[in-house]
């Protein structure tokens, strides 16, 4: 990065910062973003102080050229937005928030043909962050897909369990396929006479 595009950068830090993690917060419902705003204690808010710490962490390891730590500390950031009910451009899409407002801090500056050039080479920077962003979304909601799955595996089993329809595996039985079935399902049904 280019030494004085770091230096106007490192001068501006706190308010674009500050920026980022208000409009960040304003991506929530209006009494939502109150009280992410509102509340500073971490027990109290701790997505609040997730969201300013990460925001902020990220933020100086861009102009630090820390590219690789900075999608670490958006993580906890990502984590928090695939469980709620964002579309994925959406709980990424945040992270783009950060070239205009750092166009809009820098303001003539930008236009200078040093700065500028330096300029987008730092805003491919943050394209990749997004990608990577996304790549951490991604993951986060395949998990969540995975847990779910197993959850309706279990509660499956147990309704099954529950209606005696399950007979446990005996050690001589050979199974046909590849992956070997937990339980077998009971299909004889008993007869009730009356």
């Amino acid at each position: 990065m280019n030494k004085a595009l770091r230096t106007l950068l490192i001068e501006k830090q706190k308010v674009i910062a500050e920026r980022w993690c208000q409009e960040v917060l304003d991506t929530y419902p209006k009494d939502t973003a109150k009280f992410l705003r509102e509340k500073n204690d971490e027990f109290a808010n701790p997505i609040g102080k997730s969201i300013k710490q990460g925001i902020e962490e990220t933020f100086a390891a861009l102009i630090q050229e820390g590219k690789e730590e900075a999608p670490s500390f958006l993580k906890d950031i990502i984590q928090i937005r695939a469980v709620q009910d964002f579309a994925a451009s959406e709980a990424v899409g945040f992270v783009f928030f950060l070239k205009r407002i750092i166009r809009e801090e820098l303001g003539k500056a930008a236009e200078e043909e040093k700065i500028a050039k330096a300029l987008l080479e730092f805003e491919a920077q943050i394209d990749q962050l997004a990608l990577a962003s996304f790549d951490i979304y991604a993951q986060c909601r395949n998990r969540l897909a995975d847990i779910k799955i197993m959850e309706l595996k279990k509660m499956t089993y147990r309704l099954l369990q529950q209606a005696n329809l399950v007979t446990p595996r005996s050690d001589n039985e050979e199974d046909q396929s590849s992956e070997p079935e937990p339980f077998l399902v009971n299909t004889k049904r008993k007869e009730v006479v009356t």
